[in-house]
C-alpha cells in the first residue's frame, strides 16, 4: 500500500469580521517527491479554509487504496476523525450534540467521499510552532507534546520535517490573503452613513 504524507493548513484574516479573506495550503509527499497546492476565498472562516485544504488535497490524488498520513494543526478536523464525530452527525441527520445543523455539512460530506476506499490516519500539529536551535534537547518539551498527541512513533528528525511543513503550508495559505487584501472594501466604503 503506498504511503501519502499530507500536510494541510488554513487561515482567515478578519476571521470574525464580516469581509474577510481566507487562504489555505498544502503538500503532497510520496517517495520523495512532493505537490504544492494553494488557494483561498472571500468572505469565508478559517475552519472552511482548513476543511478545504484537505480536499483540495485529497482531490488531487488519481488512486484509491492509498494509506494517508495526514497532518494539520486543526483540532476541528483531526477530532472530527479521531473522534468520529461524523459518525453521530450522520446518525443525526447531520445534527450536532446540541441538535443544531452541523457548520460546513457540505465539506465533511465532500471530505468523506474522498476519504473513502483510502486508509487515513490524522495527526495534530502545534500551530504557528517554531523550533529552538540546539535540537532535541533544546526542543525536548514540544516533542513529547508532538508525540504525547500522535504517538510514540515519530523520531525528533520526523518531528522537525513536521513542523517545518505546517510552517510551510501556513505561509502557502496566507499567500491568498497577501494577494487579495485590495479586494475587501475599506470601512469607510460601506453605505452606512458616517453618524448615528
Amino acid at each position: 500500500m503506498k504511503t501519502v504524507n499530507i500536510y494541510t493548513d488554513g487561515a482567515c484574516a478578519g476571521n470574525q469580521e464580516k469581509d474577510n479573506i481566507g487562504g489555505w495550503g498544502c503538500v503532497l509527499e510520496y517517495a520523495g517527491r512532493e505537490k504544492e497546492l494553494s488557494g483561498g476565498e472571500i468572505n469565508t472562516t478559517n475552519n472552511r479554509m482548513e476543511l478545504t485544504a484537505l480536499i483540495e488535497a485529497l482531490s488531487a490524488l488519481k488512486e484509491r487504496g492509498l494509506r494517508l498520513r495526514i497532518f494539520s494543526d486543526s483540532s476541528y478536523l483531526v477530532n472530527c476523525f479521531r473522534s468520529k464525530w461524523y459518525v453521530s452527525w450522520q446518525k443525526n441527520g447531520w445534527k450536532n450534540s446540541k441538535k443544531q445543523p452541523v457548520e460546513n455539512r457540505e465539506l465533511w460530506e465532500k471530505l468523506l467521499a474522498l476519504l473513502e476506499g483510502n486508509s487515513a490516519e490524522f495527526y495534530l500539529v502545534k500551530g504557528h510552532q517554531k523550533l529552538k536551535e540546539g535540537g532535541e534537547s533544546t526542543n525536548s518539551i514540544a516533542y513529547r507534546r508532538f508525540t504525547d498527541n500522535n504517538g510514540a512513533g515519530f523520531s525528533y528528525e520526523d518531528f522537525e520535517r513536521v513542523v517545518e511543513y505546517n510552517i510551510h503550508c501556513d505561509a502557502l495559505a496566507n499567500v491568498f490573503i497577501n494577494e487579495h487584501r485590495g479586494e475587501l472594501p475599506d470601512a469607510d466604503d460601506g453605505n452606512e452613513v458616517p453618524w448615528d
